[in-house]
């Protein structure tokens, strides 16, 4: 194996020695279309340095890619910048075999570390800002707590201007290409975005507060080497200018309307919905259940000015999936969206009820009661769709 998987040099000292994941579709329930990287690099210099391993299955992988350049056995530091198992689930084995003089983690890495693992050897705590040699280079560590674990840390190597970011800046995208600029713009756009949405979200105050640190600490950066997807060295500017865009989530002006149906009814209002939010210049991208993941929805959500769900009832409940999008979106806090909820009903109705009462718990700023329709819509309730979706894209556009 070590004889076709290769380092790949990214600076003067130092080195890609990650994993690529081509098969890869669901990520703690993110579906991730175009697979992943699990990253880690290799730093050549008196102290020799790992900076995180890889998801256990891709070991070997790892391991080929370190002996391509040395041997294993010479590695003296390794770093752990956050815990979680694509980044150290091969960690024991790697202590294992290397030995090394010492393994950096944060203080709460360090404890989230022996309660992951039985590990053969000491962790050793390092603080915010402080700066360890390795030589001629040296690393500088600074925690970034819910980036996105309590224990995350990125380190920064300040010789050759390298900001090793963990999962900040990442993405899901296997590619033999290396490098960002080697890749389509739209799709590190694409999937950059996907990322931000479904992994950062819910902590984009920490990630406008990180940003912040970045420009008082005064850090140049030149290369940017995140744990998942491309190494950037050539734009980073825009690439951190999309992440300060997404964290501060000002609505565009957009809608978003998720719907499931039964009979076609909520389909009906849906489309009605729509065909007034168009009519007034705003944007509106329909979703259906049938052919929408929840993780494209939050993408969707993530810059919108408005969501709008709807469901039939079934066994006085909403319809399954629109709840599995809901707790999913819930969880993400998305922020300053104006909605309302909508659903066909046969016998009962609780289901859209439901969905509003969820929106108003998610902050969503409520632009009308919940739009009911018994059985089949009529012409004069689909009018009041219309109507709806029209106030709604009055309200985005302020």
């Amino acid at each position: 194996m070590k004889d076709a998987f290769k380092a790949v040099k990214i600076s003067e000292s130092v080195y890609w020695v990650g994993a690529i994941d081509w098969k890869i579709r669901d990520f703690h329930g993110y579906l991730t279309s175009r697979g992943s990287t699990y990253n880690a690099f290799l730093i050549l210099d008196e102290k020799i340095t790992l900076l995180d391993t890889v998801k256990a299955p891709f070991k070997d992988e790892l391991i080929a890619r370190i002996s391509s350049v040395i041997d294993p056995k010479k590695i003296d530091y390794i770093v752990s910048h956050h815990s979680e198992m694509d980044h150290s689930g091969c960690l024991p084995e790697i202590i294992e075999l290397t030995k090394p003089e010492k393994v950096f983690a944060s203080k709460m890495g360090v404890k989230t570390l022996k309660e992951h693992f039985k590990l053969n050897c000491e962790i050793t705590q390092v603080d915010n800002g402080e700066k360890i040699s390795l030589g001629k280079n040296s690393l500088i560590f600074y925690e970034t707590r819910l980036l996105h674990w309590p224990e995350s840390m990125i380190s920064y190597m300040p010789e050759e201007k390298i900001l090793f970011s963990q999962d900040g800046f990442g993405m899901h995208l296997a590619n033999y290409e290396v490098f960002a600029d080697e890749i389509e713009e739209s799709i590190l756009f694409e999937e950059g975005k996907k990322y931000y949405a479904n992994i950062l979200l819910p902590y984009s105050k920490l990630v406008l507060k990180l940003l912040e640190n970045i420009k008082n600490l005064g850090i140049e950066i030149k290369i940017l080497a995140p744990d998942h997807g491309p190494i950037w060295r050539k734009d980073i500017d825009k690439y951190i200018n999309w992440y300060e865009k997404w964290a501060k989530q000002e609505p565009e002006k957009k809608a978003v309307v998720v719907y499931a149906t039964m009979w076609g009814s909520t389909e009906l209002m849906a489309r009605a919905i729509c065909e007034g939010i168009s009519s007034k210049g705003v944007e509106v991208k329909l979703m259906p259940h049938a052919g929408s993941h929840r993780s494209d929805i939050i993408t969707e959500v993530l810059c919108a000015g408005g969501l709008i769900v709807g469901a039939p009832t079934i066994n006085n409940n909403m319809f399954p999936k629109v709840a599995d999008y809901l707790s999913y979106i819930k969880g993400l806090k998305p922020q300053n969206l104006k909605g309302f909820a909508f659903g066909s009903y046969g016998w009962s109705g609780e289901g859209a009820t439901q969905i509003q009462n969820i929106l108003k718990e998610m902050k969503v700023e409520i632009i009308r009661d919940e739009l009911k329709v018994k059985y089949v819509p009529k012409d004069e309730d689909l009018k009041v769709c219309y109507e709806s979706g029209k106030l709604l894209a009055e309200k985005i556009l302020g």
